[in-house]
């Protein structure tokens, strides 16, 4: 099945996976003019209010940038909900984003029929991230148009499955729009999540350490100087599996390999909490990363890569 038509011409097949705390405007606007999805968590607009303002400016800076480059126009921006029943706010962010037609949501945390229908209602289309092709299945079912398979090796709320068995039992049954997310940092790896079957490739961790990423520093630092080892997979901090750095962690003043088997009872989405602010997440990607610099510079070197890495098997004649 083609992809839908918002995620057709993309100058690379990528989006920007929604970062917590750390997607803002200024990302979010940089990654679209480069040519990718870009995307931030509704959740990441305190207040609530704020979420109008954040649309408006975003809306309106790929508006002039399409007025003054129409021949390569900026590529569509998408928001994450957060649609688990914990969350107070998604009626209010999805009424938002419904007033302004964001033009792709990026639901998680459960799939729910009625945020399908309201994004359906003027046109805009939802990809639902799932870390199991059963998970998967429901969504569709609940109405998702596409999905984001989280495999082994992502940020935040990671899998646990390789990306291999995940993408392959998905494709099994669902022949729609399909990305795919775990230590992607590379244009050659975008080149191989198409060839295992996905249509786009979701990267988060290497966005962080863009100069327009909302994080400290010290966070974008860690990410250059990280490996796949320095990673910590864990519930304890926030109630759901997630990907960790460790130095963050120490920090913090916790032993990375030694924490308790047992993490919080509930899960903890506000952002008030240790976990996101001061224990830092990140992918088994960023070994890739290795500067902090400006998001079209990381897009370029990204599609140098992707076509370079293209290039080189069609000469090999596999």
């Amino acid at each position: 099945m083609p992809l839908p038509p918002i995620l057709r011409n993309l100058r690379l097949p990528v989006i920007g996976s929604p970062l917590f705390i750390v997607s803002n405007p200024d990302l979010v606007i940089a990654q679209c003019k480069a040519g990718i999805v870009g995307s931030f968590p509704a959740l990441n607009a305190r207040p609530q209010s704020v979420l109008a303002e954040w649309l408006k400016r975003i809306i309106g800076a790929l508006g002039e940038h399409d007025a003054k480059h129409p021949q390569r126009p900026a590529a569509p921006f998408a928001v994450n909900q957060i649609v688990h029943r914990s969350n107070p706010r998604l009626m209010d962010d999805l009424e938002t984003c419904v007033k302004f037609k964001v033009p792709i949501t990026i639901s998680s945390l459960g799939a729910r029929e009625e945020v399908n229908a309201a994004v359906h209602f003027y046109g805009g289309i939802v990809l639902h991230d799932v870390i199991s092709s059963a998970f998967g299945r429901k969504a569709i079912e609940k109405g998702a148009d596409g999905l984001i398979a989280v495999a082994a090796g992502a940020g935040g709320h990671a899998g646990t499955l390789s990306p291999f068995a995940l993408i392959q039992e998905i494709r099994a049954w669902f022949d729609g729009p399909l990305a795919l997310s775990g230590a992607i940092a590379t244009g050659g790896a975008v080149l191989a999540a198409q060839a295992m079957g996905a249509d786009l490739a979701y990267i988060g961790s290497a966005f962080i350490a863009t100069d327009e990423a909302n994080a400290r520093d010290a966070y974008k630092q860690m990410i250059v100087e990280s490996g796949a080892a320095d990673i910590v997979y864990t519930d304890y901090f926030s109630g759901v599996l997630g990907s960790y750095l460790k130095p963050s962690v120490r920090q913090a003043g916790y032993d990375p390999d030694a924490l308790p088997a047992e993490g919080k009872a509930t899960m903890d989405i506000s952002g008030d909490s240790k976990a996101w602010r001061d224990i830092w997440s990140a992918g088994q990607g960023i070994g890739a990363v290795r500067q902090v610099m400006p998001v079209a510079d990381l897009v370029a070197r990204l599609d140098a890569e992707y076509r370079a890495a293209r290039a080189r098997l069609l000469g090999s004649g596999t």
